[in-house]
């Protein structure tokens, strides 16, 4: 993410426009959805006689439907406007947490948890976009606050779905429809209107996002992403079935991984792009991401818990610094590149949401899919070496990085 460290942290959150604040907002509440099912799988599992690898299933239903619509959210984006793709994708989610905490069987439930995946498509890469485009402080001040979104999401979702999955595993859902319902109400009512005239937005082809990934460096950025992403939907998904740990003790543990990545993704990203560039910076990054995996595969409960928590730091510095390098490697519009990145990055997190149950019984361990995570990693990281040598140099601002006044 180019120019990372040229940003300072009062930047991300003085003065910034009611509609970033908003959009936050929002964001935040989407992305608790992510880990909001880690610390009741095992009560979802038990209370709809349902076996890991269908309970795993909530996670790639979810991501799939998500990768798919990421195709299609830049040419909505540019038919309808931002604000009206936003309101679409709360919309979706908030019908589908009502749903979902209705629901009857473990088939409803992963159905339901598609439409959600579908809802966050809109939602998330025109949220980048918008935060992007309306914030103060420049792109990468907006990428920051957009990953302390993410953080605190990560962070709270699993913490809330604890709490409310100690009373019924239909809690966590219920409670996410009403905190989506405000983000639903509050974007509607104040984010800014859209432009009247589709002329004067920016034509985006339906197939756009996958052109953009022609680009050499977007493309070995996403494929990065989409290995490194997998490896961290490994980690949760499969944790809670290794720990085996009650839904609260759960929650803490994630509490504190979703800590870490709020905290790295604001504070220790900047200070890492600046000592070793973006590139390296991601390398070294996706390395210990790496080094913690193997430790999950090999630890006892307390070395595991212990490893999931500090592996938050690793993803913390590994979410900003690759998105900040997709939003400015290329010359492709920010939400067109947006969307083929995000479209490769939850591609690896639904295949490996899908197959992580699979992976245990083919190696006959409950630690091989960290394993696996692990190679994983050392593959991503030889991507990003491979792609040191044909970037220019990581301190140089590029122009379009610095052009954040143009029109979403």
């Amino acid at each position: 993410m180019s120019g990372t460290h040229d940003v300072r942290l009062l930047d991300v959150f003085k003065g910034q426009p009611k509609a970033v604040w908003i959009t936050a907002f929002a964001a935040v509440i989407a992305f608790m959805g992510i880990g909001l099912v880690d610390p009741i799988l095992l009560s979802i599992a038990e209370a709809l006689h349902a076996g890991p690898e269908q309970v795993t299933l909530l996670f790639s239903s979810y991501l799939g439907v998500q990768v798919v619509a990421m195709l299609i959210t830049g040419a909505f984006s540019a038919r309808f406007g931002p604000k009206r793709t936003v309101v679409t994708g709360l919309v979706l989610i908030v019908l589908a947490t009502v749903a979902c905490a209705l629901a009857a069987s473990i088939g409803q439930l992963v159905a339901l948890r598609a439409v959600w995946g579908l809802g966050n498509a809109f939602f998330i890469a025109t949220a980048l976009s918008v935060i992007v485009g309306a914030a103060s402080g420049g792109q990468q001040a907006a990428i920051l606050l957009y990953e302390a979104a993410l953080g605190i999401g990560l962070s709270t979702g699993p913490l809330l779905g604890a709490l409310l999955g100690n009373i019924s595993w239909r809690g966590p859902f219920a409670g996410t429809a009403v905190l989506m319902a405000i983000a639903l109400v509050l974007s509607a009512g104040f984010l800014p209107a859209d432009e009247k005239d589709p002329a004067k937005r920016p034509k985006v082809r339906l197939l756009d996002p996958l052109r953009a990934l022609k680009h050499g460096g977007l493309l070995r950025t996403a494929l990065g992403s989409a290995f490194y992403t997998a490896a961290f939907f490994v980690v949760l998904a499969w944790a809670p079935f290794v720990l085996e740990f009650g839904a609260i003790a759960v929650g803490l543990v994630f509490f504190g991984w979703g800590l870490c990545v709020a905290v790295a993704g604001v504070t220790l990203a900047p200070k890492l792009a600046a000592r070793f560039g973006d590139a390296g910076g991601t390398v070294l990054a996706v390395l210990l991401y790496a080094v913690l995996l193997a430790v999950m595969a090999i630890g006892p409960k307390p070395v595991v818990v212990v490893a999931v928590i500090l592996s938050g730091i690793a993803s913390g510095l590994l979410n900003t610094l690759f998105t900040g390098t997709a939003m400015s490697v290329s010359d492709a519009p920010r939400p067109v590149a947006s969307a083929g990145y995000n479209f490769c990055r939850w591609f690896g997190g639904a295949v490996a949401a899908t197959l992580v149950g699979h992976v245990a019984d083919w190696f006959g361990s409950p630690h091989a899919p960290f394993a696996v995570a692990a190679v994983l990693c050392v593959i991503s990281a030889c991507l990003l070496v491979a792609d040191l040598r044909k970037r220019e140099d990581p301190h140089r601002i590029p122009v379009e990085a610095a052009a954040v006044g143009e029109e979403f």
